[in-house]
């Protein structure tokens, strides 16, 4: 007999599974637009907000700041985003798509979304609302950064 919880019955593993299963989704829609979902998930938030930093764009992809300079090189040698030469001010170099950039997160975007709508179908409008709320309010209760930290929505 075990003394452990019923995984089934922890939130945090119910989440961790949804996170697998979207995750994996994602890796297989992406790939036929070349694209990872860390390197989807940069365009989407420089679509939002044009001229991130690199510290931005890992925070909101949840990556290292050491893995987003690899993932933003690997994006403008693919003529995904640009970058200045040098920093306008400070150190930061905003990050920009390009024209291709654009094109490319359209084409995937829509493979996104259908994604997003499949694993929610079983919700009505009201259900996905009352979900987004309790799960923000979770992140709120777990995490320590502040709330403009730069997110997908």
């Amino acid at each position: 007999m075990s003394n452990g919880a019923d995984l089934g019955r922890l939130v945090g593993y119910q989440l961790k599974r949804v996170q697998a299963a979207l995750r994996s989704a994602m890796d297989a829609a992406l790939r036929p637009h070349d694209l990872t979902t860390p390197q989807y998930a940069c365009l989407e938030l420089l679509d939002q907000r044009p001229g991130l930093s690199n510290a931005e764009l890992a925070r909101g992809a949840f990556v290292t700041r050491q893995s987003m300079n690899v993932l933003l090189r690997n994006l403008e040698d693919a003529g995904l985003v640009e970058r200045p030469a040098s920093a306008p001010q400070g150190r930061a170099l905003p990050t920009t798509l390009t024209a291709e950039g654009r094109a490319r997160l359209v084409a995937a975007r829509g493979d996104v979304l259908e994604i997003e709508q499949r694993m929610t179908a079983h919700l009505d409008a009201e259900q996905a609302d009352l979900l987004l709320g309790h799960l923000e309010r979770m992140t709120d209760a777990l995490d320590p950064r502040p709330r403009d930290s730069p997110t997908l929505t």
